[in-house]
């Protein structure tokens, strides 16, 4: 749902060439195709001769294309919060300081999610006033698609934290996904003011106040049920719920495609009807595939930070690599910063 274009500006953007599953040959790879196709300067961060290497292999030459050497690798059985002291030469943390330096306008990387939050608080820092980042994929819905906020970053989280949630989900479904005036749903066991924890009724509360300040456009609660219907446009709730959230609708997805391969698979007739809705399938398989979206932000750091998905093929990365290069000529962040005092609960919670 990458609605906007990149061309206002040249984006320069930073990449961690050593996380992930597939790292470094295919994250070389989709850098290319990036460098290729959009208007982008592209630092690739990571052991310097491998990544040479591998761009002379793609035919890649010095224009539009840096390399910064960093001999050390986050590994996924890394400790997240002590990682990036113990290596600091590491791929990621070179590229988070490069970041904080202004040496580029937005990081990419498919490495560890806890080590790039912690990192990104760390040296990329949070928005003044945020009390903590986000990460917020788009999932598949009848509508399109809605961004899902938080989807793990924060387990235990306060009413101020999910406030801040819907309106970074806000403000970023409506700069990045073209959507005029997203709706906003909070994730409960009933569409009853009533309904949940005292944590989702109090958010309830607040995000009741701030739509009728005409801040925010807030639909109530949404059932698990009406996500995937389209219910809203940022579905809002705490990190536990949304990675459940997220898991699920992955692992539903798959069992579907599968099944329906295993369905079109049983004979010849069953065969012909796969070709006669061929196109059907081709777009519904496309629209589960979450290399098309590529990875997801890390709302409320002071500049952009996607997390592509740790197994991501060259086709994944550019893809993310697009979605930095669109957030960072997006007005997302001064969103943010301009409506902290709708943001912000007066309360003694210092986060």
């Amino acid at each position: 749902m990458q609605e906007q274009d990149t061309k206002e500006k040249r984006v320069r953007i930073i990449v961690d060439a050593m996380g992930g599953d597939n790292a470094p040959g295919e994250i070389v790879k989709g850098a290319v195709l990036a460098l290729r196709e959009l208007p982008v300067d592209i630092t690739l961060v990571g052991k310097e001769d491998i990544i040479r290497k591998l761009l002379r292999e793609e035919g890649c030459g010095e224009d539009g294309m840096t390399v910064v050497n960093a001999t050390e690798e986050v590994l996924m059985e890394d400790n997240p919060s002590s990682v990036l002291r113990e290596k600091k030469d590491s791929s990621m943390g070179v590229a988070l300081r490069l970041l904080s330096e202004d040496k580029g306008d937005a990081l990419v990387s498919a490495g560890s999610t806890g080590a790039l939050l912690t990192g990104g608080t760390l040296f990329v820092k949070r928005i003044r006033g945020i009390r903590r980042a986000a990460l917020a994929p788009v999932i598949p819905t009848k509508g399109g698609g809605a961004l899902l906020i938080d989807c793990g970053a924060n387990v235990e989280c306060t009413p101020e934290y999910l406030l801040q949630f819907a309106f970074m989900g806000y403000f970023y479904a409506k700069r990045h996904m073209g959507i005029e005036n997203p709706r906003v749903g909070l994730v409960n066991i009933g569409t009853e003011e009533t309904k949940g924890t005292p944590l989702y009724r109090e958010t309830y509360a607040l995000l009741k106040k701030a739509k009728e300040e005409g801040t925010i456009n807030f639909v109530g609660n949404i059932e698990g049920r009406d996500i995937v219907e389209g219910g809203a446009d940022v579905i809002l709730c705490d990190g536990f719920t949304g990675n459940v959230v997220l898991k699920t609708i992955e692992g539903v997805g798959m069992f579907f495609v599968g099944e329906m391969k295993k369905i079109f698979k049983q004979s010849f007739k069953t065969k012909i009807a796969a070709l006669l809705v061929k196109s059907g399938l081709y777009g519904f398989k496309k629209m589960l595939d979450y290399r098309e979206t590529g990875g997801a932000p890390l709302l409320g750091l002071a500049k952009p930070v996607i997390k592509a998905h740790g197994s991501s093929d060259a086709y994944s990365f550019e893809s993310a690599i697009k979605q930095a290069a669109i957030y960072v000529n997006s007005d997302i962040i001064r969103d943010i910063t301009g409506h902290m005092g709708s943001m912000t609960v007066n309360t003694e919670q210092n986060g």
